[in-house]
């Protein structure tokens, strides 16, 4: 899905290791055959590719009925602010960013009238799903790596290997701690920072964690700096200097929840991850002030 992805185990016995870290990447490869959108012929381009069209629902497989459900309770729970149909006004963003030209608001109001989550139907009798505006695109950036990650942590569950730790390019789940540790250390990043990290790290066990940012994707203009992270009600990047870092019981709700929350006001994001039994920290830029807001279980996780 265009981003690295390494596994961390321990095992007792390394023909044993071997075997199951190429299991482990073979069930990668697996999934993004289903949730690329890089891949042409990935199911989920194919689906795309129904939007629109007047035959019937399209029949899809287990795993991708499930990112569906997944996905529907992400929107409903964020109140719309994580949106798997934004794919159009992703592509568009994208498109603009290279070509280092900021689009009018008629064209991105152009855009945003090709989204929203009403548009896809869901047959959960028949597992069959239905675009019917035409020229939608799915995009399961926010929430297809955490989902993946998660089972490949549930995968070495199931063979005994129940210390390990995932990364979907930052999304990482961990089991238990590694031999003689407490828990897993894992850095944050500070807010607009590519390799400067808090100096302080988390430990975890049992955990998903996500931190969502945009040091890496984003575009200026006017003075403002819009993110890569598409508010759905707008159309345009979010506007805020902010870092979110969120830790949940799974990779998807990790995923999905660090979005929603660059999207949400810093009042509602501490409220969703409290609703979710999860733990957010936000890191926000502003008048040149680092400013940190977090829930009240977030700091129990920094390491002593």
């Amino acid at each position: 899905m265009g981003s690295p992805f390494s596994i961390i185990f321990y095992a007792d016995d390394s023909l044993k290791a071997s075997l199951l870290a190429r299991q482990s990447f073979d069930l990668v490869d697996s999934f993004v055959l289903i949730f690329s959108d890089y891949i042409d012929s990935s199911e989920l381009s194919k689906l795309s590719a129904t939007a629109g069209s007047k035959t019937a629902a399209t029949s899809v497989s287990p795993a991708m009925f499930d990112m569906m459900l997944l996905a529907k309770k992400a929107f409903d729970k964020s109140e719309g602010a994580f949106d798997i149909t934004i794919g159009p006004l992703s592509k568009f963003w994208r498109k603009c960013r290279k070509t280092k030209q900021f689009p009018t608001d008629e064209q991105v109001k152009s855009v945003q009238k090709l989204i929203g989550f009403n548009k896809l139907i869901l047959d959960t009798i028949h597992k069959k799903v239905t675009l019917i505006q035409p020229c939608m695109k799915l995009d399961l950036g926010g929430i297809a790596q955490g989902y993946i990650a998660q089972k490949i942590i549930d995968f070495l569950y199931s063979q005994q290997i129940s210390r390990a730790l995932v990364n979907a390019s930052g999304d990482i789940v961990v089991s238990g701690a590694p031999p003689g540790l407490k828990g897993w250390s894992v850095g944050v990043n500070l807010p607009e920072s590519t390799d400067e990290l808090l100096p302080e790290t988390l430990t975890l066990q049992h955990k998903a964690i996500t931190t969502s940012g945009d040091a890496y994707q984003f575009m200026e203009h006017n003075g403002k700096r819009y993110s890569h992270i598409i508010d759905p009600h707008t159309g345009y990047g979010v506007t805020y200097l902010r870092n979110v870092t969120a830790i949940a019981n799974d990779g998807v709700t990790a995923d999905w929840l660090a979005t929603a929350c660059s999207i949400l006001s810093v009042k509602k994001a501490l409220k969703l991850a409290l609703q979710l039994g999860a733990e957010i920290l936000i890191g926000e830029i502003k008048n040149g002030k680092l400013i940190f807001y977090s829930t009240k279980g977030f700091n129990s996780y920094w390491k002593q």
